[in-house]
């Protein structure tokens, strides 16, 4: 832990700490790890983990970037580690149940599969650069990040609403929600082929950088379309919502528990049982880990990867957007109804809940981004942009190989 206060005041008597998770990993005794750092911290540790052949317990989401989950899906693979993506709902055998249901197509062809991250927050304010605690290590709390220079509002938690170290709510909270919309797709999808996101961040004048409201698509190679919201400003009667939401085809839809048919019909959700490795996401790790098999993971690298790439492609869309005001077509859905719908929801709130003005809603409006899913680039208009957000500058310290010299 970068913080020394951490290691010098550990619950576990005789615990080795260091600060230095390469020291660490020379331990020959050691036969895992369990990372819950920064997420700009995340795939560097799978990588050197991989690299010193232990096995991986990686909290969401398991990439900060694109590039650097490719990598750790490499050093998975070549290494042979077990490494098991903090999504909880994956060893969830529920939640499980019901996307072998929706696999099964008992309810039709999925549609749009929606996911919500809508939790109240509040502003960080703004904190003044300064010199690092005598308690932090600071070198190594940074790492691979390119940060020029310490305020308060890294340490310990709001590093999340910065480019450099976090990804916003869409891939903190709502990497869980996420990968719930990406594995209730049709299995053997990869990459969306193109996505785009609209949003902002309203109302707190504070140090964050990244959007505390977010409407944003991605659609698949076989038409599947994934729909998410971030909503973090709260107010008095602010509707919580994290979960998801399955359209179909045919116009029905399970919200919640519950499968609406086309004509109205309630029923619960039910299916045959999903196989999954008992114990809960820990449990499940630790099992897998003693029985040296990697496929009893129930969230592996693999899967942590292609649901972090969803967040991060709609999340680069948002960067690269330009600042318009609100208008009827803001959100450029074309025929889409069902996406002018949910986008003008998240507008209606701002304005009827938070208190933003109509006349004064400027919203980030992202451009749709295609993407190829064979070579994880952007193609076709402002892909150079968007490529150069495939990759974070990094430290030289603490660069990376390609996935094919991992």
């Amino acid at each position: 832990d970068a913080d020394r206060r951490r290691i010098s005041h550990g619950d576990v008597p005789n615990a080795k700490g260091t600060t230095e998770l390469s020291k660490a990993l020379e331990d020959k005794n050691l036969d895992a790890i369990s990372v819950a750092s920064p997420n700009h911290w995340h795939s560097h540790s799978v990588i050197l983990a991989a690299q010193a052949g232990k096995h991986c317990y990686v909290e969401k989401p398991a990439s900060h970037d694109i590039y650097e989950g490719r990598v750790a899906l490499a050093a998975t693979k070549k290494y042979g580690v077990i490494v098991q993506h903090g999504t909880q709902q994956r060893s969830s055998q529920g939640r499980a149940d019901m996307i072998k249901a929706i696999h099964s197509g008992k309810y039709g062809k999925l549609a749009v599969s929606h996911g919500f991250c809508c939790k109240p927050r509040n502003g960080i304010g703004h904190k003044p650069v300064e010199s690092p605690p005598d308690w932090l290590d600071w070198k190594q709390w940074c790492g691979p990040a390119v940060i020029d220079q310490y305020h308060g509002n890294f340490v310990h938690y709001n590093w999340h609403w910065f480019w450099a170290t976090g990804n916003g709510d869409l891939n903190n909270q709502g990497t869980h929600e996420l990968d719930v919309a990406y594995w209730a797709l049709e299995p053997g999808l990869t990459a969306p082929i193109r996505a785009m996101a609209i949003g902002g961040r309203f109302v707190w004048d504070d140090q964050g950088e990244t959007p505390n409201t977010m409407f944003a698509i991605a659609e698949y190679p076989n038409g599947q379309k994934v729909f998410f919201n971030v909503r973090n400003v709260n107010y008095d009667g602010y509707p919580r919502e994290v979960k998801n939401d399955f359209y179909f085809e045919d116009g029905g839809k399970i919200l919640g528990n519950t499968y609406i048919s086309p004509s109205g019909e309630r029923q619960p959700v039910q299916g045959e049982r999903a196989e999954i490795t008992p114990g809960g996401t820990f449990g499940s790790f630790v099992a897998a880990c003693r029985a040296n098999d990697p496929s009893m993971i129930n969230g592996d690298m693999e899967v942590a990867h292609y649901s972090c790439l969803l967040g991060h492609v709609m999340n680069n869309s948002y960067r690269i957007g330009k600042k318009v005001p609100f208008n009827a077509k803001a959100g450029r859905f074309g025929d889409d109804a069902l996406a002018y719908e949910e986008f003008m929801k998240v507008h209606e709130i701002m304005r009827d809940g938070v208190g933003v003005p109509e006349d004064r809603a400027e919203y980030i409006v992202g451009p749709w981004l295609t993407f190829d899913p064979a070579t994880e680039q952007f193609i076709g208009e402002q892909a150079d942009q968007a490529n150069q957000l495939l990759r974070d500058p990094r430290t030289p310290e603490f660069d990376i190989p390609t996935p094919e010299n991992v």
